[in-house]
């Protein structure tokens, strides 16, 4: 029609769905009748992205296989329903999606259990990171409104940077840091840093004209943000463990299926989902290696009393944290269920 203007598909989109699931009527009894169900799953990964691989499509196989098909996720990848990592969890308390992948480190202050996840010493890789976060699962879930289908861990960062190497916690300081959320910053300042929170879609372009000098970061990430491109050194052993990502489910999406509907939902998803994430960022964490080095990425791995010097640098930061509550614990009660204590 002339004089007006074109409807904003990608705009309306949350909109209309969260006004069709406000009206859209519930089906009642234990879930073995006719007919099928579909719930909104959202994330903002691209569809080669490991979670996507090692989570998303995981449990909507497994979802559809044990329902015979009666309950399926339907996939909004790729930021299709929100261009933004960080509103991925308002979201899905909103109703607009029934699922949806969110990284608590982005918005780490409404998730302070989760947060200390990223403390020294906790984990040393994506599996055994994956395994903390299972152990102290019952006490993390308090962080959350929702209900937690999956919780699994890329692993410790390394430190990737342009200019200088670093070989030595000298070699760290006055340089100007991208970490992935607000807990790493006292960490890395006591090594000597500046730390900068900056989304990881802006990484590349801040490494490539020196706005920062270097990227903290799991090494799996690499490939899919071609820092490889832009980075000319690899350090292996910065004292932090890893900013975990969750698959959850808004509360009452779940509370409104049948009987029978949330136990096919609990069946593709819990510990051997966690899992599965788990080791799919291992095989990344070992490509994203791989890439750096074929591209010519000087890889860095410091040698044990180095890390021992990074590990002391950061220990006044970690101490003054212990004794720090949190709801009804404190920080050093929870860091003994991740670690198994």
């Amino acid at each position: 029609m002339p004089g007006l203007p074109p409807l904003n598909i990608a705009a309306v989109t949350p909109v209309l769905l969260l006004a069709l699931a406000s009206c859209t009527p519930v089906p009642r009894g234990d879930g073995s009748e006719g007919g099928s169900k579909s719930l909104i799953l959202a994330h903002p990964l691209p569809p080669l992205a490991p979670p996507r691989s090692g989570v998303i499509v995981p449990f909507t196989q497994r979802l559809a296989e044990v329902s015979g098909g009666r309950l399926t996720a339907a996939e909004y990848m790729g930021g299709a329903l929100a261009s933004d990592a960080r509103r991925y969890y308002p979201m899905l308390l909103e109703g607009v999606a029934d699922i949806a992948l969110v990284v608590p480190g982005y918005t780490a202050v409404a998730f302070p259990r989760t947060a200390l996840s990223t403390f020294p010493g906790v984990c040393d890789s994506p599996t055994d990171c994956t395994a903390a976060l299972q152990r102290a699962r019952t006490v993390l879930q308090v962080d959350y409104n929702a209900r937690i289908l999956a919780m699994w861990s890329p692993g410790p960062p390394v430190l990737l940077t342009r200019d200088r190497p670093v070989r030595r916690l000298e070699d760290i300081r006055g340089l100007k840091l991208r970490v992935p959320s607000g807990v790493e910053m006292p960490f890395v300042a006591a090594l000597g840093a500046t730390p900068v929170q900056q989304p990881v879609t802006e990484v590349y372009q801040s490494l490539q004209t020196g706005v920062i000098d270097g990227v903290v970061m799991p090494a799996g990430g690499i490939p899919a943000f071609r820092l490889n491109e832009v980075a000319s050194f690899l350090t292996i052993g910065m004292p932090l463990s890893a900013t975990p990502v969750a698959l959850l489910m808004n509360r009452s999406a779940y509370d409104l299926l049948a009987p029978q509907e949330r136990r096919w939902v609990d069946e593709a998803s819990g510990v051997w989902l966690s899992e599965s994430g788990g080791q799919v960022f291992e095989l990344a964490t070992a490509r994203g290696l791989r890439v750096a080095r074929e591209s010519g990425v000087e890889i860095i791995d410091l040698s044990e009393s180095e890390e021992a010097r990074l590990l002391e640098a950061v220990a006044e930061v970690y101490e003054a944290e212990l004794s720090r509550r949190i709801g009804d614990a404190t920080v050093a009660e929870i860091l003994a269920e991740l670690l198994g204590g």
